[in-house]
């Protein structure tokens, strides 16, 4: 399933008497990888687990779009068409990459008689076919992540939702991973979360600002950058 495109309409969430974001609303694009920017506290990660259903809107609504179909996005709906990759991904460390991909594939409902096609699918889309047979936490940091990217794949989810899915890894892995990044995003609706600015305007060609909870802009990365660097840019949204 390809084509699908993702719309947040006036999004509010809330927890207790703190609201966590109010009224976002931006859509990202078959074939794009917008990135998310904001300040740590902005409302970044809650706006992805209200996207990827992890989290329910007290207002609003997420779309999934496919051509000219909209329909709201319920938890079920966003867990079969969505693949996450959060901050801090859950792996198994006992767990074989092979072992821990079939495992996933059953919760997100793939076929029994698919799973093993699925898993070599994935595993080959985010590198991690020479390390199938190995126990996860036997692993490399960089490795680690690309079975986390893997786990997101392993449905063929048409839209990815990356947190910061470089944090951590070394200057050769990052590379690695932005080039992957870029390549899964030719053919899918990618939103990715990342506070490296030089990875945002690599890898993106339109952003959405997040401050306090709020959506401040959406806009062109070549817009914003006119006569100065995103740097200069964000820092101007998001002071003032």
């Amino acid at each position: 399933m390809t084509g699908v495109a993702v719309e947040l309409a006036g999004v509010t969430r809330r927890f207790g008497r703190t609201t966590a974001i109010e009224d976002v609303s931006f859509d990202v694009r078959p074939g794009e990888v917008l990135g998310l920017l904001g300040p740590n506290g902005a409302g970044k990660t809650t706006t992805m687990r209200v996207l990827t259903g992890f989290l329910r809107p007290d207002a609003g609504a997420v779309r999934l779009v496919q051509g000219q179909t909209a329909t709201e996005a319920d938890e079920a709906g966003a867990r079969r068409l969505v693949g996450y990759v959060p901050e801090a991904p859950a792996l198994y460390s006992d767990m074989s990459v092979s072992a821990f991909l079939v495992h996933c594939a059953r919760l997100r409902r793939v076929p029994r008689r698919h799973r093993r096609q699925a898993v070599r699918r994935a595993a080959r889309q985010a590198g991690v076919e020479e390390v199938l047979t190995q126990r996860i936490g036997t692993l490399s940091r960089g490795f680690r992540q690309r079975v986390a990217l893997a786990q997101a794949l392993v449905h063929d989810p048409p839209v990815l939702v990356l947190d910061e899915p470089t944090t951590g890894l070394d200057p050769r892995q990052v590379v690695e991973a932005r080039q992957l990044i870029s390549r899964l995003g030719r053919k899918r609706t990618v939103l990715l979360s990342s506070h490296l600015l030089a990875e945002v305007t690599q890898l993106c060609r339109r952003v959405a600002v997040l401050d306090r909870g709020r959506i401040v802009t959406v806009a062109e990365v070549a817009a914003l950058t006119q006569g100065g660097t995103l740097e200069a840019a964000y820092l101007r949204l998001v002071q003032g």
